[in-house]
């Protein structure tokens, strides 16, 4: 007899074996779809903005307006994820996602999309977000049930991600060059259907009945707390921000790399995103191949410092060529980095905060890359894209030395394979 997830009776050791839970299978499955879409619209609007605008600066502000949501709603989301059932939340989210897609694709389709329409579909898209992101990560504990795959299910949910980042703009970068933005949008917002269906297909053993008990603004302070002294869960959470800060608006600023400085369209714009996504694929699986987290925290300045060298590396690359290697190169180490520290971060957290320290993991990584985005706008305008990279990478270079001198602080009886039960 299954497990009431559906989980088989038999452990598995190879690098997919979250897939033996039938409930993960189905949300794998639905995202592979949705989440193709997602990368398309991300590369039609970066274009659209680009083309309507021909200003970094607009770029850096859609990217803002589209994320900064996370950021001042995280808090708030963190505390509705711990006190809400979670598929139903993650249905809402997905059909709001859609209800916004569909609306951007009429609206380019008919020609009537202007900077303003993006704006407001962007900033919609990230009070979406900043509800669903948070949910997401702190659902796939109730879809794997045990914990010694719960890395892997990270790890290829991660995979899953950068292999439609790697198909999404090479797919986008061809629409966008024969029909145009809006059908982009479209198939964008037909894609969500795939996701909802799994969520309603699945079959969920009952949650658990540990909610918190506290007033809401009082669970906000005791999350905050409860992630601020414990020295692995702060010092992942800062090395983040940094990297968000500084390092990840390089993203955002390729379409003014492939249009000034490589002399190409979108199609070359979907390639270097779609070499990208080939690294950061190529990192998320060799973490699926892992047997555990022991010494995970080790390796995080490693590929967050290989990251950085090559964003430097992307500033002043002399060619398209060189440019595709390594942005490739910077997928794989930030990917890398981001699926090791949601992996470590999961592992140390208590279930009845899970929901706030994934909020603040979401706001580390996203609420804080629009601040980012726009710092990244303003010095392009001022000083040229590759001196704007070249100062990103550096300073996240510096994060990851300033990390790897805090790992040997860590407190020991927080991180087993460890000692701590989920």
């Amino acid at each position: 007899m299954l497990p009431r997830s559906g989980a088989e009776p038999l452990p598995g050791t190879g690098p997919f074996r979250a897939l033996r839970y039938r409930n993960y299978r189905l949300f794998f499955a639905g995202q592979a779809i949705s989440l193709i879409g997602t990368w398309m619209q991300r590369v039609a609007m970066s274009w659209l903005v680009y083309r309507l605008t021909l200003s970094p600066f607009a770029l850096g502000l859609v990217d803002f307006a589209s994320q900064v949501a996370t950021l001042l709603l995280g808090f708030i989301a963190g505390a509705v994820v711990d006190r809400t059932d979670l598929r139903r939340l993650l249905v809402w989210t997905q059909g709001l996602a859609m209800g916004q897609a569909l609306i951007l694709s009429a609206l380019t389709l008919s020609g009537k999309a202007t900077f303003t329409v993006v704006l407001v579909c962007g900033a919609f898209l990230g009070m979406i977000n900043a509800f669903d992101m948070p949910a997401r990560h702190a659902f796939v504990i109730r879809m794997v049930e045990r914990k010694e795959d719960l890395g892997n299910a990270i790890a290829l949910n991660s995979s899953l991600f950068n292999l439609a980042r790697l198909l999404g703009p090479a797919v986008a970068g061809f629409v966008i060059a024969a029909v145009g933005e809006g059908l982009c949008f479209l198939l964008n917002g037909l894609s969500y259907s795939s996701i909802i269906i799994a969520l309603n297909a699945m079959h969920l053993a009952p949650a658990s009945s540990e909610r918190p008990q506290e007033a809401a603004l009082a669970g906000i302070r005791e999350g905050f707390s409860y992630a601020w002294i414990r020295r692995p869960i702060r010092d992942t959470l800062i090395l983040l921000s940094c990297l968000s800060l500084l390092g990840l608006p390089y993203v955002v600023m390729m379409p003014v790399f492939a249009k000034e400085i490589l002399k190409g369209g979108p199609r070359t714009l979907g390639f270097l995103m779609g070499a990208t996504g080939a690294g950061a694929l190529a990192g998320s699986m060799l973490l699926a191949v892992r047997k555990g987290t022991k010494g995970l925290e080790k390796g995080i300045p490693i590929v967050s410092g290989l990251f950085s060298a090559a964003v430097i590396g992307f500033a002043f690359s002399p060619s398209a060529g060189a440019s595709y290697v390594l942005v490739a190169l910077a997928g794989f180490g930030m990917i890398s980095t981001l699926a090791s520290c949601n992996t470590l971060l999961q592992t140390v957290v208590d279930n009845a905060l899970r929901g706030r320290v994934m909020s603040l993991y979401t706001m580390a990584l996203v609420g804080i890359a629009p601040f980012g985005s726009l710092l990244a706008g303003w010095l392009t305008d001022r000083i040229g894209v590759r001196l704007a990279l070249a100062l990103g990478g550096a300073c996240c270079m510096a994060a990851s030395v300033w990390f790897s001198r805090r790992v040997p602080l860590f407190n020991k009886p927080l991180f087993p394979e460890r000692e701590r039960p989920f």
